[in-house]
């Protein structure tokens, strides 16, 4: 990184911020020198749009699968809710996906061009089963009693 740095005698003061002796984010005539504005060390990191939820489309590509989102939007001026469909290119590794795959995206570093997101599945949503009818536990008269 040898072109980084310059030597000390070429530094320059605009180089840090710092020109004609005061800081550029306080007054320029104030000569009370203010402590610097740092951002808190405990600000979490936001994680919007990380990972997705869509339906396998085509997975004719080798090790690529494209991933239709579909998502519920609002109409700006209608106030109407209309869903909107986006296909994304995901990585499949393993070929194991299908056509019909309820897939979730996440979110990666560039594979190629036009992929960024893995295809990992679904987390399975439990089903609910018809129950059977259940024996009600007041005893008829005729029934004799245990």
């Amino acid at each position: 990184m040898w072109l980084l740095q310059l030597p000390s005698k070429l530094s320059t003061p605009f180089l840090n911020g710092h020109a004609h002796g005061y800081n550029l984010l306080s007054k320029p005539n104030s000569g009370v020198a203010r402590p610097q504005w740092a951002p808190p060390s405990s600000v979490p990191q936001i994680k919007a749009m990380k990972t997705m939820q869509g339906k396998v489309v085509c997975s004719s590509s080798d090790k690529t699968v494209a991933v239709e989102v579909v998502r519920v939007a609002v109409h700006p001026k209608y106030k109407r809710r209309f869903r909107k469909k986006k296909k994304y290119q995901a990585h499949d590794p393993d070929n194991q996906f299908k056509v019909g795959d309820i897939v979730q995206l996440q979110k990666t570093r560039p594979i190629s061009k036009t992929k960024t997101f893995l295809a990992l599945p679904a987390p399975q949503r439990p089903s609910v089963q018809p129950s059977q009818p259940e024996e009600l536990a007041i005893p008829f008269e005729s029934q004799p009693q245990p």
